[in-house]
C-alpha cells in the first residue's frame, strides 16, 4: 500500500481498534484461480500472536478456500471511515484557489500464512465468537445456542474455516493532516453538517496535531 509517512498509522492497538469496528473485511487471495475477492466477516483474537489471529469462514461451494488450502497469498483488507473532501471546505480556497478535491479515509491491510480448518469444534468457536462479538450489545442478544444443535450441526457442514496468522499488518489514516490549520478545521466543520460523517470529522480533528511540516 502506498504510504506518505504523514498518512502512516503503525500503532498496533489503533489497527486492531478499526479491525473490530469494521470487522467485514475483503478476503483478496492470488492463486491457481487468479485473484479473487469476497467480503467477509472476521473475528480479531488480538492475543493468539504477536500481531493477532484473525478467523473468519466462507461457504463450502465457495471455490476461494480451496485455493487458500493450496497456497494462495492471502491479504485482508479493512475499510474504517471515509469522506469525500470537497475544496469548498478550505481555507487555501479563499486565499489562492490553488485546491483540489481529495478522500479521506482510514484503512488497515492484514497478511499472513493462513491455514483451512475443517473441525466442527474450531467452526463452532468461530461462529460463537463472532456471535457474541455483535450480539452482546443488543438488550436480548442472540445465542448460536438459541437455535436447535441438528440445525446448527447442519449449518456447520456447509462451511469452512479460515486462520490467518498476522505476519505484517499496515495502517493508513489519510486524515487531511498535510493540509495546513486552516484547512483541517473546515474540512471538520464541514464534516459535522454532512449526515453519517461525525467518524472522520473526528479523526481530522485527532490527527492534525500529528501532520508533518
Amino acid at each position: 500500500m502506498y504510504q506518505p509517512p504523514h498518512f502512516r498509522e503503525d500503532d498496533l492497538g489503533t489497527q486492531h481498534a478499526l479491525i473490530r469496528a469494521y470487522p467485514l473485511g475483503m478476503l483478496i487471495t492470488s492463486g491457481n484461480s487468479g485473484l479473487l475477492a469476497n467480503p467477509v466477516p472476521f473475528h480479531l483474537d488480538g492475543e493468539a500472536a504477536e500481531k493477532g489471529v484473525l478467523r473468519l469462514h466462507l461457504a463450502r461451494a465457495n471455490s476461494q478456500w480451496k485455493d487458500i488450502r493450496d497456497g494462495a497469498s492471502v491479504l485482508a483488507v479493512f475499510q474504517g471511515a471515509d469522506s469525500y473532501v470537497t475544496p469548498s471546505w478550505y481555507q487555501t480556497k479563499q486565499e489562492t484557489g490553488k485546491v483540489v478535491p481529495t478522500w479521506n479515509y482510514a484503512i488497515v491491510q492484514a497478511r499472513g500464512p493462513a491455514r483451512i480448518v475443517e473441525d466442527a469444534g474450531w467452526l463452532l468457536a468461530q461462529i460463537e465468537a463472532i456471535t457474541s462479538q455483535h450480539e452482546n450489545s443488543r438488550p436480548m442478544p442472540w445465542s448460536v445456542n438459541d437455535a436447535p444443535d441438528d440445525f446448527i450441526s447442519a449449518q456447520l457442514k456447509g462451511i469452512v474455516g479460515i486462520e490467518i496468522e498476522i505476519s505484517a499488518i499496515e495502517g493508513k489514516w489519510k486524515v487531511s493532516q498535510n493540509r495546513p490549520v486552516g484547512d483541517r478545521e473546515g474540512v471538520a466543520s464541514g464534516l459535522d453538517d454532512m449526515p453519517g460523517q461525525n467518524a472522520m470529522a473526528d479523526l481530522v480533528r485527532r490527527y492534525g496535531a500529528s501532520r508533518l511540516t
